[in-house]
């Protein structure tokens, strides 16, 4: 049998990148799972190549788009799933006097906003029954500061703080929390980005991870003994 044969997760961001990889592999490890992105066609399509999948539309930065989405999560795995993956996110560049305000408010929605509102969905059901692992997809921007990330470092250091919340209140309930933190890596959130530091220039691109890295990350994390907690991992290239 497969490690996570049986089990059920959701995939925030999965019509794509990291979280696309993601629910991919949790497929093959024998989970059912539930595929959350803004894009129908292209979630539908990712969804249909993952046997016994589920993709679900729904705009994360929305909180009532979020609630409607938790309430379908539910109805289709008669509750809370056994699994949590909150990857979706967004990503842009600019000097913090440039940041419109809803470019600032919106990667607050959907880099930080968002992954409260599912663990919020779920995590009471989680405790009720003692037994779950929430994973946070965070970033070398939630500890590292870089030019031009006034809105993405602010919503990947909250994102982080979250995490760190979530594992003081979680010890010892059965429920897991972790955080999988990796550098620049190589998906189509960096297709529209032009400078990665509008300051410090010019700015050489280093190389990225690729996101097959982060998945064995995750589910290095995923398939622990019961009584361990993969607390934190920080992904850099080497």
């Amino acid at each position: 049998m497969s490690a996570l044969s049986g089990r059920t997760a959701v995939v925030t961001g999965a019509s794509r990148g990291i979280g696309a990889a993601i629910a991919k592999a949790l497929g093959e490890q024998g989970a059912r799972v539930v595929l959350i992105a803004r894009t129908e066609a292209r979630l539908r399509e990712q969804a249909a190549s993952i046997k016994g999948s589920i993709a679900i539309p729904a705009d994360v930065a929305d909180p009532k788009a979020v609630e409607r989405a938790a309430s379908k999560i539910a109805a289709e795995l008669r509750g809370a799933p056994d699994i949590l993956v909150n990857n979706a996110g967004i990503f842009s560049v600019a000097v913090a006097d440039e940041t419109g305000v809803d470019q600032f408010i919106d990667t607050m929605n959907t880099n930080l906003v968002a992954p409260f509102l599912f663990v919020r969905a779920f995590l009471g059901e989680m405790k009720q029954r003692g037994r779950g692992h929430i994973v946070t997809i965070g970033s070398v921007a939630d500890r590292t500061i870089y030019s031009g990330n006034a809105a993405y470092s602010a919503a990947k250091f909250g994102l982080r703080a979250l995490h760190e919340v979530l594992r003081a209140e979680l010890r010892g309930t059965g429920v897991k929390t972790s955080l999988i933190s990796p550098a620049a890596t190589n998906t189509d959130i960096w297709k529209d980005v032009t400078v990665t530091d509008p300051v410090n220039k010019p700015h050489s691109k280093r190389p990225m991870l690729e996101p097959d890295d982060v998945v064995r990350a995750v589910m290095f994390a995923l398939t622990q003994p019961d009584l361990v907690n993969i607390d934190e991992l920080r992904l850099s290239h080497s």
